[in-house]
């Protein structure tokens, strides 16, 4: 199984490089959304007495939109080698059947930890800073990795699920509009009643709060347990979902 994934990561890897388009739009996007909110709307929003730079507080938002935006593809992707028959040729091979799956999962990591390289290199640019050292920066990274792998694995069930195109990257939209209900842009405690209470208590807050705290070297507290049981709750969820579509998909053919 793990040659057989290697070679279809492979496979797929030259598809996303032979689509320059895509890695662009995944990764042009969140920079300008960047800019944007740093230079346009950072001016007008008051962060208390943190003190902390407008870049700083609102990198971790930037970095899951651009895990929200890249998994879109991988759904696109997978969807397309259903339409195309690839699959029902791959189950007339010797290869193990789950390769399929891992190698587009495998891709899609690979792409978003490029895409969210090339984000923090421009917030370094923008003016980011941090004193954390090499642990606290594993912990961000890990955390990415698990985020990224959750909403790769909603993507594959959307891609093995969806009857077109459109609705293959559609269901990105909702995981999109989550960072802006969430403490990724302004503190929780502005916003009114009921909406404070969904932006404190959906994944989205807890994983940007632990981020944050990490590279700014502040104590982590319970927020670090909750972001990780939202990552952990929600790959395994998906996963057994993307395995039962997955099969049902297969017996189908």
């Amino acid at each position: 199984m793990i040659h057989d994934t290697a070679v279809l990561t492979q496979r797929s890897l030259r598809h996303v490089l032979r689509s320059p388009d895509t890695i662009i739009t995944t990764a042009v996007t969140p920079v300008a959304m960047l800019l944007l909110f740093v230079y346009v709307f950072g001016g007008a929003i008051d962060l208390g007495s943190s003190g902390e730079e407008y870049v700083d507080y609102l990198l971790p938002g930037i970095l899951l939109i651009t895990v929200a935006s890249g998994v879109a593809y991988t759904s696109y992707r997978l969807f397309l080698d259903l339409q195309s028959g690839i699959f029902e040729r791959f189950q007339s091979m010797p290869i193990s059947r789950a390769a399929a799956l891992w190698a587009h999962v495998l891709t899609s990591l690979v792409a978003n930890l490029v895409s969210l390289s090339l984000v923090v290199l421009v917030a370094l640019a923008m003016g980011f800073r941090s004193g954390a050292g090499p642990l606290a920066w594993s912990g961000v990274a890990a955390i990415l990795v698990l985020f990224t792998l959750a909403l790769t694995w909603l993507a594959v069930v959307a891609g093995l699920t969806a009857r077109s195109t459109d609705g293959a990257g559609g269901f990105a939209y909702p995981l999109l509009f989550l960072p802006f209900l969430s403490s990724a842009f302004v503190p929780t405690d502005t916003m009114p009643g009921p909406v404070r209470w969904f932006a404190e208590n959906q994944p989205v807050t807890s994983i940007v709060d632990t981020l944050r705290r990490l590279y700014a070297e502040q104590p982590l507290g319970g927020t670090v347990w909750v972001a990780l049981a939202w990552c952990v709750g929600l790959l395994v969820l998906a996963y057994l979902l993307a395995m039962r579509a997955y099969h049902r998909r297969m017996s189908a053919c």
